[in-house]
């Protein structure tokens, strides 16, 4: 019975969403088609899609230490080139291609399907709490969302960690198994431990995430004058919308979930019809991003060991 309403709720939430954005863009489209960008705004979206292009890049390194965290060999300069050639995936619908690409990549290159299912979970998870952190700065929710970074933080340690990820890996294994290649990509045969608290991997998510919100800052900016007073706020609602771009299921991408939670938590803020055109563009300066990485880690993939 579950497994029959997935689909439908996760339809229903892409749906929701869009038709939210949807309503906001045909209250404010004459402000929306009015809006022109000069020499100064040109200059912010492409300083916003060199920012963003870093982020993923360094997600990518990030990702090797999560991955030599659980004891797995995987050079920086490997890992940041699979993760790139595979991010632009999750826009297929499923939401999972991405984490199918770099567990075909990690077992092509010998590291145990159990350590690179678990890598890719545990990720994920860390992104959220470094998201969770970052929203803290300009938080009006601040009880709610301490609380939930406490359990997030303790939820790390690995002695909480590791049941729990190996629930969700075996979980996600389940998913990846039901690719077209599922001989490939069998559930996790061994179990797979983290050793110790991933500090590292956390403070570089957190990083991560400070790089995307600061690449969102600047296609603000490109519409819209930006006080040094909001920026707080900005990255939090920034950082909030992006979470839950990730954690809600049925959006690849989080196409749409993104979009309207942004809505919801700046439009006091910013005049709505600048903060719809900046959302949108950086939309597409963030896929841009992602296809320039994808594209140049096709090129100078080839040769690139694990070790």
């Amino acid at each position: 019975m579950l497994k029959r309403l997935k689909p439908v709720v996760r339809w229903a939430i892409l749906g929701g969403t869009l038709f939210f954005v949807a309503q906001a863009v045909k209250s404010h489209w004459r402000e929306v088609a009015s809006l022109r960008l000069d020499g100064a705004g040109w200059l912010c979206l492409g300083l916003a899609l060199m920012v963003t292009l870093v982020a993923h890049i360094w997600t990518g390194w990030v990702w090797g230490w999560i991955l030599r965290a659980l004891n797995q060999p995987a050079r920086g300069r490997w890992s940041t080139l699979v993760y790139l050639k595979t991010n632009i995936a999750k826009y297929l619908p499923g939401n999972v291609w991405h984490l199918y690409g770099r567990v075909m990549a990690a077992k092509a290159a010998q590291i145990p399907v159990a350590a690179s299912v678990m890598s890719v979970v545990l990720e994920a998870l860390l992104m959220a709490i470094a998201a969770l952190l970052v929203a803290l700065l300009g938080s009006r929710y601040g009880a709610l969302q301490w609380a939930g970074l406490g359990v997030g933080l303790a939820l790390v340690h690995p002695r909480l960690l590791n049941p729990l990820l190996g629930k969700l890996a075996r979980s996600k294994g389940k998913s990846l198994a039901a690719m077209p290649d599922a001989d490939a990509a069998p559930e996790a045969e061994s179990p797979v431990v983290l050793p110790r608290y991933p500090l590292e991997p956390l403070l570089g998510e957190l990083i991560f995430l400070l790089l995307r919100g600061a690449g969102f800052l600047v296609a603000v900016r490109a519409f819209s004058p930006v006080s040094l007073g909001d920026i707080p706020t900005l990255l939090g609602g920034f950082s909030l919308a992006w979470m839950l771009g990730l954690v809600i299921p049925g959006a690849p991408g989080g196409i749409g979930v993104f979009e309207a939670t942004a809505l919801a938590l700046l439009e006091p803020m910013l005049p709505a019809a600048e903060l719809l055109g900046a959302i949108a563009v950086y939309r597409l300066v963030s896929t841009l991003a992602e296809a320039i990485g994808a594209g140049a880690a096709s090129l100078v993939m080839r040769g690139t060991d694990v070790r």
